[in-house]
């Protein structure tokens, strides 16, 4: 039998392969492809405050380009299992992870950015870049699939506050200046500033602990690093030899651009606005000239980032800075192929910050502190000084949960009237902010050319935290990127001040949102971290076994959780358990048990949890039924 095939089905035959190719080309990877198609039924995003930068000037402009596609950092972690690995496993894993998923998302937009001739800075740290345009540019770049959002890029000057100096303020700053030059080694060291002593770091030196091994970071206008109070403890600089190495210790956001006073090698350390010397000179400084110290951590290492030129920032330099002390790389070096996060320092302080109103990006700048809080550093940054009003912690980043926050005090331990308050309206979260407040009035430190001054902010208070827990990290090595931990002991051991100015209490309350859990207390916390107790629940009463029940336990003073489950003995031990009052509870099956107990230093606690299901059952008689 013969089979007799139509013309209709010879075409069919002959445009398969036609059609094949075309499903196999349609199967390939979009980064396989020179360029992501565009499209003009959507376009991507404009922030408003970059689409009226494009209405006021038809000339090029910075911008930052957000693409669609975000890296997870927290997610890669659970999935490779190393959320409760260390500070520096976890921070190679994500830099590997980042920067791989950054040259595969983004080679599409930097092939056509390159054919365009279009100038552009790639980041890592946030699948973005920060590229120099006009508006026809943006407009092309929002038509394009693999791009999410437009962004400013403005230059944010830097918050100061100019607070009038008391005769005994300028007496202790010509007493300073005096002390370096005619050191006297017949009388004793000068008094550290009264900021070093209201923390009770000397206390904490006393019992042999000044930092050492903890690397501070600083991302800030830049710093003196020849500063004598300050080049000993740069960690760029070989004491033994006296010589110097600045890659992977310093960076410069800004590269040749507006060096200013500066050594016109970026890779050289400068400052040219004084404000991040004088940050540094409370985390780490100690003058051999005089012995007077004004660092918290006057045995920690510093290294930093220049993210201002002449105080003023952008969020492509601030994210730069992220991205150096992430995992830091040379001057001149590739961020995406050159970092080494082996060097990345353990603590960041960020005295600096990026208002919304004048075009900063809210959302791009949470994900860049989300990251590096991923990778075990810790964050500290300034409040802000737009106080005395409430609701004016409000900004990027001082106003986001993943960081600790730091309100200023005065001599006297009162709340200055600059020093920004919470709780946060700015992302209608309410969050209680500052953390925590520590001196930020007429602070004595470092300045450009050898010398002492004083400054008045919450940038000055903000470094006398970051000092304490390098203090804290120093005498409790178990700590390091156990960013919870260290953030509760530092609450904990807070000086509680009751207050009610800008918080929802009929009378004084603490926690509040103008002290924040109170006055930063450094002895108190490195007392409280090498004497922590411990608390066993043993759970009993369970009908189908113990194992598995799960526990909590609830610090009554700041309402952190720990959760545990229990193990064949119907055990969960909750080790480091710090001084106060907790409420341990376990349930299952709806049916709950909880206990109130208080912990003093060292002290070893067991607490019974009994889950009695009580069952009912109908009693049956075998007899007849009466007539």
């Amino acid at each position: 039998m013969t089979t007799q095939i139509s013309r209709f089905q010879r075409l069919l035959l002959l445009a398969l392969p036609l059609v094949l190719f075309v499903w196999w080309m349609g199967t390939l990877p979009s980064q396989a492809q020179e360029e992501t198609p565009v499209t003009t039924e959507s376009l991507a995003a404009i922030s408003p405050s970059l689409a009226q930068q494009f209405s006021e000037t038809d000339g090029k402009v910075s911008f930052l380009v957000i693409l669609a596609e975000q890296p997870d950092p927290e997610g890669y972690l659970a999935r490779m299992g190393l959320r409760s690995a260390s500070r520096i496993s976890k921070g190679e894993a994500i830099y590997r992870y980042l920067s791989g998923f950054a040259r595969v998302r983004q080679a599409p937009l930097r092939a056509w950015l390159d054919k365009q001739g279009v100038a552009y800075r790639p980041f890592y740290i946030v699948n973005a870049m920060e590229v120099q345009g006009e508006e026809s540019l943006a407009q092309a770049l929002r038509a394009r699939t693999d791009v999410g959002r437009l962004a400013s890029n403005p230059e944010v000057a830097l918050s100061v506050v100019d607070t009038p100096e008391d005769a005994a303020a300028a007496a202790n700053v010509a007493a300073a200046n005096a002390d370096i030059n005619n050191p006297d080694t017949a009388n004793p060291p000068p008094d550290p500033p009264y900021g070093i002593r209201y923390a009770n770091a000397p206390v904490v030196w006393a019992m042999g602990y000044r930092g050492e091994g903890i690397v501070l970071a600083s991302q800030d206008t830049g710093v003196d690093w020849t500063h004598p109070a300050l080049r000993d403890q740069y960690r760029g600089w070989i004491t033994a030899t006296q010589t110097v190495t600045h890659p992977y210790n310093w960076y410069d956001a800004w590269g040749t651009a507006s060096r200013g006073s500066c050594d016109p090698d970026p890779q050289v350390p400068c400052d040219d606005y004084g404000h991040g010397t004088h940050t540094v000179g409370t985390l780490v400084g100690d003058d051999p000239r005089s012995g007077l110290i004004t660092g918290m951590a006057p045995g920690a290492q510093w290294i930093g980032c220049r993210n201002m030129t002449q105080g003023n920032g952008t969020p492509a330099s601030y994210m730069s800075c992220f991205e150096f002390f992430l995992a830091p790389f040379p001057q001149d070096g590739d961020p995406q192929t050159d970092g080494d996060p082996a060097k990345a320092p353990h603590i960041i302080n960020n005295s600096w910050y990026c208002p919304p109103e004048e075009g900063c990006d809210f959302a791009s700048l949470r994900q860049v502190v989300q990251t590096v809080r991923a990778a075990g550093q810790l964050i500290v940054v300034s409040a802000g000084n737009n106080g005395p009003g409430c609701s004016t912690v409000r900004y990027p980043i001082s106003a986001y949960p993943e960081v600790f926050s730091v309100g200023a005090h005065n001599g006297a331990g009162n709340i200055t009237g600059f020093s920004s308050r919470g709780p946060v309206t700015a992302d209608s979260s309410g969050r209680l902010k500052p953390e925590i407040s520590a001196a930020g009035d007429g602070v004595l430190s470092t300045i450009i050319g050898g010398g002492y001054g004083n400054n008045s902010g919450t940038s000055m208070a903000s470094p006398h935290v970051a000092g304490a827990a390098a203090l804290l990290w120093s005498a409790a090595p178990h700590l390091i990127g156990q960013l919870d931990e260290t953030e509760q002991i530092l609450i904990k051991s807070a000086t509680p001040v009751l207050h009610n100015g800008c918080d929802d209490a009929p009378n004084p309350v603490s926690p509040n949102n103008t002290y924040g859990y109170g006055r930063l207390d450094a002895a108190n916390a490195v007392t409280m971290a090498l004497h922590a107790g411990a608390i066993t629940a043993t759970v009993t009463g369970v009908s189908r076994g113990q194992q598995g029940v799960t526990v909590t336990l609830t610090d009554q003073r700041t309402g952190a959780v720990r959760t545990g489950q229990s193990n064949n003995e119907g055990e969960v031990v909750f080790p480091r358990v710090y001084l106060g009052d907790y409420v341990v509870a376990a349930e299952r099956n709806g049916i709950a048990a909880t206990a109130n107990l208080a912990i003093r230093p060292d002290e070893q606690k067991l607490v019974r949890l009994s889950l009695v299901t009580i069952l009912y059952f109908p009693l049956i008689v075998d007899q007849p039924l009466l007539p």
